[in-house]
């Protein structure tokens, strides 16, 4: 099953072959977009966010376009989700289950329910200079980042790419009220959030499910920043509002890491994950062994025993990529990727066993990092080290064009 957001656009009936249910999902509840109201997701975009929509919000292949006046797609996410695992555990065939449940929050538009957001009023006032210093504190005090790792400055406008945005001293703020709404209605959503998680755990409890099951936490990238002058008069929150958490904000979540979202840098696309299995993995564990999301498949088909298919609807499936995650739940060592590479709007990223290269669509150059001494990408070592970064430029380049991603523009 699949619940939430798809993020593959569809327009009804010409790109029915996109629906998560002829993508091997046997059942589908939420959006094919990546974003909507989060009070009604039948209401259009507004000017600010270019006016389109709505975009189509489905059960199965079918439409919802009506949605009740206490509506809140977080609430009723983890609600399908419920319902789908007491199906599942319900069932006479005791065959293991799948559940990808996708929320959209924290994801724009800032919306929150009054009773969440007034538990942050003023938790903020201070500022995200401030907000990411308390942070990177507490992550050390909690043993999740090396003390060593320097809390990163905020990267300057070097280019034209439209997310190469300036932080703004919080001094030079104009409108503080806006600012801190912005934050505590983030924290909101995220309150509302961690609620529903809470909410699916109690149901693999009380369905007896919860110790045999892996439960896997993380977000899609890192914080994502957006743009603070695309905004109503209105204050953030409500359902006639649309606005971002914004550049300050989405840097200072990401602490102690280095940008954001959009960008392959630390703060672009690391993100911690979460995993309960109480039969195999030892309460209180940390790793720092680096997964990626290509890993999710060969760890289910491992778990599952499943087999994976040569053809799907006679069309050839590509092999499986990644490495399975067992070993590290079971607390052992695995072996490493040989590489993994990204690229987004003419960033790259390629990251070998300790060292990474990164390239800023913005300076146009490669930066070399040491990922044990210097996580927070702030000790730039490719000169130092032009080989290295000449190797690892090649696996860049060879990945790419096996992948048939563009080296020149923005595009996806």
């Amino acid at each position: 099953s699949l619940i939430g957001k798809w993020h593959f656009p569809v327009t009804m009936p010409a790109d029915e072959n996109r629906l998560p249910t002829r993508r091997g999902f046997e059942y589908y509840y939420g959006l094919a977009a990546g974003c909507c109201n989060y009070f009604n997701p039948a209401k259009p975009f507004p000017d600010n966010y270019g006016g389109q929509g709505p975009e189509p919000f489905l059960n199965q292949e079918a439409p919802v376009t009506e949605f009740p006046p206490d509506y809140y797609t977080t609430d009723d996410f983890t609600d399908h989700a419920i319902k789908q695992i007491e199906k599942f555990t319900g069932a006479k065939d005791k065959s293991p289950f799948f559940l990808n449940l996708c929320y959209t929050a924290p994801h724009y538009p800032l919306h929150a329910k009054p009773q969440d957001i007034a538990k942050y009023k003023g938790r903020y006032d201070d500022g995200y200079f401030a907000l990411r210093k308390q942070r990177q504190q507490r992550l050390v005090e909690l043993s999740l980042i090396h003390p060593m790792w320097r809390l990163s400055e905020p990267d300057s406008m070097a280019g034209e790419s439209r997310y190469d945005f300036a932080i703004a001293p919080w001094e030079q703020i104009e409108d503080v009220t806006r600012e801190r709404r912005r934050m505590e209605v983030y924290a909101a959503m995220v309150d509302a959030l961690d609620q529903g998680i809470g909410r699916v755990l109690d149901a693999l409890a009380r369905t007896g499910a919860a110790n045999n099951t892996l439960v896997m936490f993380l977000s899609d990238n890192g914080g994502c920043a957006g743009y603070a002058d695309h905004h109503d008069t209105e204050l953030p929150g409500s359902i006639d509002t649309f606005d971002y958490v914004a550049q300050g904000w989405g840097w200072a979540q990401n602490a102690p890491f280095r940008r954001y979202k959009t960008w392959t840098h630390e703060g672009g696309i690391s993100t911690p994950m979460i995993a309960r299995w109480p039969s195999v993995i030892e309460p209180n564990t940390l790793t720092s062994q680096v997964g990626h999301v290509v890993d999710f498949m060969p760890t289910v088909l491992e778990i599952s025993a499943a087999g994976y298919p040569a053809k799907r609807n006679d069309v050839a499936v590509l092999p499986a990529e990644g490495l399975s995650l067992v070993p590290v739940f079971e607390g052992r060592e695995r072996a490493g990727h040989n590489a993994l590479c990204w690229y987004l709007y003419g960033n790259r990223a390629v990251r070998q066993g300790k060292w990474k290269l990164v390239w800023g669509d913005n300076v146009q150059q490669w930066e070399l990092f040491d990922m044990e001494l210097d996580r927070t990408e702030t000790n730039d070592l490719a000169a130092q080290f032009p080989e290295r970064v000449q190797q690892m430029e090649a696996d860049w380049l060879q990945w790419a064009k096996e992948t048939g991603t563009p080296l020149k523009g923005s595009g996806l």
